[in-house]
């Protein structure tokens, strides 16, 4: 489809409707308080805000099959066509397995009861059984950049980067269900509005954002990040929301730093500096931390030992607290944070490493070599009721 920018008249309209008929189904102050209930494996419950949409993701609340599961760390390299098992209370390497070529990302199911290996050059998913660590028969997906769940697990959704095309399958068998073409050159990683109606997602090589109704599946329109042709075009890379679910944080590789977005009105209402080549997000376990990655270049081909560094920022004051330094350099890009929120991982891209961060200290614990260009790894098991996706989005 040709690139459309957004009609915010049209959009807005949307919005109201959208929110009259969810104020007509209950949607009131006090029902927005309502807390979610969510069974843990020692049978108590944990209670999910809608205050703060992380809130289920808590240090140690494991869901029963999350708790079964073990605790390993799954690194692809990208170049190696392989994945590296970590031990994470050794902090070795305990087996590489092979996998198809250029695996970019580990992927939690919805349901939390296997994991996925993202094999994007081979246009197949390689399935790992997390209760034993052990890896399955690939299983043939088309252009498996990245992959996402829908908020109510109708639908696993396979980010077709190449392609250009968010293609919605069945969460289990993997089978193509709708393809929504995008205009969108180089779409990567997406995040969900607190309502679960609207999905938006990054357009990496194009420097735009694109809106996506999941009701109707299909775009809503497209913001540009960089509408000044005088200026370096954006290069948007991971996407998460605040807590409360008011402001989408976008990181952006190219102008060193995240867009705050607003995600109903999907307009720009600010901007903080991070670092060089602005890339990963994580929150912390409690939601009142966003830890982001630079690597520490503004291309895809970095270098050994390059500025890269981890920021944090507080989303309530909305500004960055503080500054994690790699001793020797670095190039950290995707991470996790463990599950009792006490160290963060992140994959060294282009020094062949994983890094581990005291999240308490911001000090660097541990330096891990795995194979080559490690991207999108997974500590597992993570807090939550669900999975969204990408290497652990949870909620």
């Amino acid at each position: 489809m040709p690139f459309v920018p957004i009609h915010r008249l049209t959009l807005l309209a949307t919005l109201t409707l959208a929110s009259a008929t969810s104020i007509g189904c209950g949607d009131t102050d006090s029902s927005r308080a309502i807390r979610s209930r969510m069974h843990l494996s020692n049978g108590s419950v944990a209670l999910a805000s809608t205050a703060n949409i992380y809130s289920a993701a808590g240090a140690g609340a494991l869901s029963p099959a999350a708790a079964r599961v073990k605790p390993l760390v799954y690194v692809p390299n990208s170049r190696s066509a392989s994945v590296s098992v970590i031990d994470p209370a050794t902090y070795e390497v305990v087996r590489t397995f092979s996998t198809g070529h250029i695996p970019q990302h580990v992927v939690p199911s919805y349901d939390m009861t296997r994991l996925w290996v993202l094999n994007n050059q081979s246009s197949t998913v390689t399935p790992i059984d997390p209760v034993t660590g052990e890896n399955g028969t690939p299983v043939h997906v088309d252009d498996p950049y990245n992959m996402y769940f829908t908020p109510d697990g109708k639908y696993a959704i396979v980010v077709a980067e190449r392609r250009r095309r968010l293609d919605f399958r069945d969460p289990d068998s993997l089978t193509l269900v709708r393809s929504l073409p995008t205009d969108c050159k180089g779409i990567d990683h997406m995040d969900f509005t607190s309502d679960n109606r609207y999905l938006i997602a990054t357009c990496e090589f194009s420097g735009h954002l694109v809106k996506v109704d999941l009701r109707t599946l299909s775009v809503v329109g497209y913001l540009d990040l960089e509408p000044d042709v005088s200026k370096a075009m954006a290069m948007p890379q991971d996407i998460r929301s605040s807590p409360d679910g008011s402001i989408f944080y976008v990181a952006d590789m190219h102008h060193d730093g995240v867009h705050l977005l607003d995600p109903v009105a999907f307009k720009t209402v600010g901007f903080l500096a991070t670092g060089i080549g602005t890339h990963g997000l994580n929150p912390s376990r409690d939601g009142k931390l966003l830890y982001v990655t630079n690597r520490g270049w503004h291309t895809t081909a970095g270098g050994h030992r390059g500025p890269g560094s981890v920021s944090v920022i507080d989303p309530a004051a909305k500004k960055v607290v503080a500054k994690w330094a790699l001793p020797g350099g670095g190039s950290p890009d995707m991470g996790n944070v463990s599950a009792d929120g006490k160290e963060y991982w992140v994959s060294g891209r282009y020094d062949d490493e994983v890094y581990v961060f005291d999240t308490a200290t911001g000090q660097l614990k541990h330096r891990i070599s795995v194979g080559r260009e490690p991207h999108g790894l997974c500590v597992w098991p993570q807090p939550g009721r669900f999975s969204l996706g990408h290497t652990g989005n949870m909620r």
